[in-house]
């Protein structure tokens, strides 16, 4: 495929190298599709005052003892500031509580509340039907795709 024409002058990148990319770029693809799940589990947990990077963050705190800020956003992939904003909002509701870590009083430690847990027990079946929706479409694997996003990760 010829990438680039010369039409009065002007160099001109054929509409046929934007269909190239459509067709063929694996981020444009993953961008879409994770918008495309973003949008139907925001609209699931909606009822539940929750997004779904909201519920992904409290299902990552949902372990026995606090996390810091570090682990905590390479578990989500996220940069600190990008968490740091994620959480004010968590905080805010009393679903998450920041405290300074005792060992490092320049670091944080999160911990899900009580109410952080409630709200995420009630919104887990949402999740879970959610995504059985979703897999029962998938034509390939769901475990397939799964291990392909995590190679990319």
């Amino acid at each position: 495929m010829s990438n680039l024409n010369i039409e009065s002058g002007a160099i001109v990148l054929p509409f046929a190298a934007t269909l190239h990319v459509r067709d063929h770029c694996l981020c444009l693809a993953a961008q879409r599709a994770a918008r495309a799940l973003a949008r139907r589990f925001d609209d699931a947990l909606r009822p539940h005052g929750l997004t779904n990077g909201q519920f992904s963050l409290l299902m990552a705190l949902n372990r026995p003892e606090a996390v810091s800020m570090g682990p905590l956003a390479a578990f989500l992939a996220m940069d600190r500031t990008t968490l740091t904003a994620a959480l004010k909002p968590l905080e805010r509701q009393g679903l998450i509580t920041i405290s300074p870590d005792p060992n490092d009083r320049r670091g944080r430690k999160i911990t899900l509340t009580s109410e952080g847990h409630a709200r995420l027990i009630a919104a887990l079946p949402v999740w879970q039907s959610t995504h059985a929706e979703i897999d029962a479409r998938l034509t390939l694997s769901p475990a397939d795709l799964r291990t392909g996003l995590r190679e990319l990760v």
